[in-house]
């Protein structure tokens, strides 16, 4: 019986060619799961969001201007200040008044439309393409276009049809409180519904046929089959759909600044314009800062809310 003798392994090929083994992990980490791939993104991603969020929170601590002057530490005064401040809480309602008026509508229009052009045979792409391209408009050809529509005067489209029905034009639709939260939400919806729609369309043409032909078998009609297929089947979506909404809503700037300015007397002033009003109008950089993560704090906790239901039905599902 003979031995054979193995030869050693050199040193440089037990660790990977002289590399230690800390820095093979390193590079197929970078190169097998992609990471050099993200790397341009995550790089970005830190610069201009995760970098500016640090640095805000830090300004917001300080007294610093919008000329970077007088930055000195006050700790958390500025956020006792926002706390106590009549304006911020006034605009803070404008901001969850336009969500009530707004979510609503949205929804129930966003399935209504979308129901529609799932059943319509009848050149579909024309239904879809019509909802769904307002959405691609920019706020400011928007907002231009319903002005022009709503101007209290004989151009108006609005007074014009008010004049046709028998009924007193010249109603200040922009210029009135009771109208002018109302032109800015129906302007919203008719430009952002068709996100809506096209969210509950692709729900829609998930649900499987055979499901409504067993029960159009059983005789069940075309409203049984909305009540008990369609909306209990589209129930996730329209939970989705309202947590983004709800969070698109609460963002609110564009259509406010550019149709009535925050007026009249700061009826319809958001939020947003507020801390744009004290940053860059008041040159209140820090205070501004403290008014923005206060409202960051509430959009944290309503985007919370999606994931908590998603986790409380799936729990009772498996109950």
């Amino acid at each position: 019986m003979t031995t054979t003798a193995m030869a050693p392994v050199p040193a440089g090929e037990r660790t990977g060619g002289g590399r230690p083994p800390a820095a093979r992990t390193v590079r197929r980490a970078w190169t097998e799961h992609g990471l050099v791939f993200v790397a341009p993104f995550l790089l970005v991603y830190a610069l201009f969001l995760v970098w500016p969020l640090i640095s805000g929170v830090g300004m917001s601590l300080t007294s610093e201007n919008i000329t970077g002057a007088g930055g000195e530490f006050i700790g958390l005064d500025n956020y006792a200040e926002a706390i106590r401040d009549p304006e911020v809480w006034s605009s803070l309602w404008n901001t969850v008044w336009f969500t009530v008026l707004s979510t609503v509508p949205l929804v129930v229009a966003g399935l209504g439309l979308a129901l529609l052009a799932h059943h319509l045979r009848a050149v579909q792409w024309l239904w879809r393409l019509s909802w769904f391209a307002p959405y691609l408009l920019p706020s400011g050809v928007v907002c231009l276009l319903f002005l022009y529509m709503i101007y209290p005067s004989d151009f108006g489209l609005a007074d014009q049809l008010l004049a046709s029905v028998g009924l007193e034009p010249g109603i200040g639709w922009l210029g009135d409180e009771r109208y002018a939260m109302l032109s800015v939400v129906a302007t919203t919806v008719w430009w952002t519904v068709g996100f809506n729609f096209l969210l509950y369309l692709a729900a829609l043409q998930a649900i499987p046929a055979h499901l409504y032909e067993a029960a159009e078998l059983d005789g069940a009609g075309a409203w049984h089959r909305l009540r008990h297929i369609t909306l209990p089947l589209l129930r996730r979506t329209t939970g989705l759909v309202l947590v983004l909404q709800v969070l698109a809503s609460l963002k609110i700037f564009d259509q406010v600044y550019l149709m009535t300015g925050g007026g009249p007397d700061d009826s319809t002033r958001p939020i947003l314009q507020y801390v744009y009003q004290q940053g860059f109008t008041g040159y209140r950089m820090g205070y501004a800062s403290a008014v923005s993560y206060i409202f960051f704090a509430l959009i944290l906790t309503v985007s919370l809310v999606q994931p908590l239901l998603s986790r409380r039905r799936a729990e009772e599902a498996a109950k």
